[in-house]
């Protein structure tokens, strides 16, 4: 297993609303596999979940996701590493609003394993890692675009 660590690469998670009345169609799904497929992720986790108008949260199948009875998504039935527990479920799902539903992802960054290995086999640690919501990057490019 230490082997195995050793080139693991960083873990993330996503969690993606869909609004209530916008269906979740899976359009997005094959280009996951794509990714998976090339090696750039991994999935350890994925579930999907609505939230009902009460508060209560539901589960949704994988195969409520196909499209026109599609079975390209197959290839996500059953992906958990158990690292998504239920209070993982409930954290996540205490953000939606009502009558949304929302896919939770987690994945290992495959692609930077070998780049984190040699950092820790040169003695590198992280000390602070993070993600720049797309919201910030967005208003601090239209800022630079208004100052140019």
């Amino acid at each position: 297993m230490s082997g195995e660590c050793d080139e693991t690469g960083p873990i993330d998670y996503l969690v993606v609303e869909f609004p209530a009345g916008r269906r979740m169609t899976g359009e997005g799904l094959p280009l996951l596999v794509d990714l998976v497929d090339r090696g750039i992720i991994r999935i350890l986790d994925l579930t999907f979940v609505r939230k009902n108008q009460d508060g209560t949260v539901d589960g949704v199948e994988l195969s409520e996701l196909t499209r026109d009875g599609g079975d390209e998504l197959t290839v996500f039935e059953g992906v958990s590493s158990g690292l998504l527990g239920k209070e993982d479920i409930d954290e996540a799902s205490a953000i939606l609003e009502p009558g949304s539903a929302a896919g939770i992802l987690i994945y290992e960054n495959v692609w930077a394993g070998p780049f984190a290995a040699a950092l820790r086999r040169s003695g590198g640690r992280v000390v602070a890692d993070g993600r720049i919501p797309i919201q910030e990057v967005l208003a601090s490019l239209d800022v630079a675009e208004a100052r140019a």
